[in-house]
């Protein structure tokens, strides 16, 4: 955003700021209530907008989560999804719903959480969280971007700040990416700075959480490329050069991610986040590769669910990430002390 377009819009970040500390404040002295459900809830969420690494955060903590015995559900809001209401994405065991249905990042969790962890679309993750405890006798919750939901109370409050743009420009929507205060991070119980790989503000961040919260547990992680999956199974490992694709609200960190891994990636395209693709745009996008000399092109899980019935006139794969957690033994012993209540 430019300066002009910044400036234009900082009176209707000045009523955000005020209708947000309002809310605020009405959660902390009563007048809003925040509900519990009669289980363990941890909530993954951030303070800005666009993407931070929460799903495959969410995901880590659902497979610990059900490597104890507990019976694990993911509630989100399902964004992206052609859908409203609630929907089953998956049962714990089978996925239920597909992609459109769901929303991609929705599907995704399903889908890599089979036999692991229900997956629940709703808005309403009060009245979602009660039918599931019902339903399918749930007994420990995992909310996806739920920091500024607190209509639900949580055992334990996880927030995510990307490393790679932990503030933005300072500035609350719409003048600036901020969510909220960064004063808002006071409700969390512990921090973990994403993409710490690819910044080097990473001890500057922390001294700036530590301005406003002194006492809290901040952890770091990265994203590491664990495979390359061909998406129609049949493809060997790609020959390098390779461009690459994706629609996420931050993509830098993914093609940085390539390239860390030393794959010489001579085109890139990206799309907005929740991107739905037609055949039309995977044709551009492929003929775009091949006038770069790519061999191959590679995008991410989330994008693959949406693209993997289209044709590709080069050998597309699909990026395997898995977060890895500095002091994982401490941040994964916070997880389990927390379903101890």
């Amino acid at each position: 955003m430019n300066r002009a377009a910044t400036i234009a819009l900082m009176p209707l970040s000045a009523i955000y700021r005020v209708a947000t500390s309002a809310r605020n404040s009405f959660y902390r002295r009563g007048a809003f209530h925040s509900y519990r459900v009669g289980v363990p809830v941890i909530s993954v969420g951030n303070i800005t907008t666009g993407g931070t690494g929460k799903t495959p955060l969410v995901e880590w903590i659902a497979k610990q989560l059900a490597q104890t015995g507990r019976r694990v559900c993911v509630l989100t809001r399902g964004y992206g999804r052609k859908t409203a209401g609630r929907v089953i994405v998956s049962d714990g065991h089978e996925v239920l719903a597909g992609v459109d249905e769901a929303g991609d990042e929705a599907f995704l969790l399903a889908d890599n959480l089979r036999g692991q962890a229900a997956v629940i679309c709703d808005a309403n993750r009060v009245g979602a969280a009660r039918w599931a405890i019902e339903t399918f006798k749930i007994n420990v919750f995992v909310l996806d971007d739920a920091f500024q939901h607190q209509r639900i109370a949580r055992n334990l409050n996880i927030l995510t700040i990307d490393a790679t743009n932990p503030w933005g420009n300072g500035r609350l929507l719409p003048a600036g990416i901020l969510r909220e205060p960064r004063e808002s991070l006071k409700r969390a119980d512990c921090v973990l700075i994403t993409r710490s790989d690819q910044s080097n503000r990473v001890a500057e961040i922390q001294s700036e959480i530590a301005a406003i919260r002194s006492d809290i547990p901040v952890f770091r992680s990265h994203m590491k490329l664990a495979n390359l999956r061909s998406l129609d199974e049949t493809s060997a490992k790609p020959q390098s050069p390779v461009a690459a694709f994706c629609g996420l609200a931050n993509p830098a960190p993914f093609f940085a991610m390539l390239r860390n891994a030393a794959y010489d990636l001579v085109h890139v395209r990206t799309f907005r986040d929740h991107h739905n693709y037609t055949q039309n745009a995977i044709d551009r996008v492929t003929a775009a590769a091949r006038a770069h000399g790519a061999q191959a092109i590679v995008t991410t899980a989330k994008d693959a669910v949406k693209v993997r019935s289209m044709k590709f006139a080069l050998p597309c794969y699909v990026a395997e990430i898995e977060i890895e957690i500095n002091l994982e033994d401490q941040f994964r012993q916070l997880i389990l002390n927390t379903i101890k209540v």
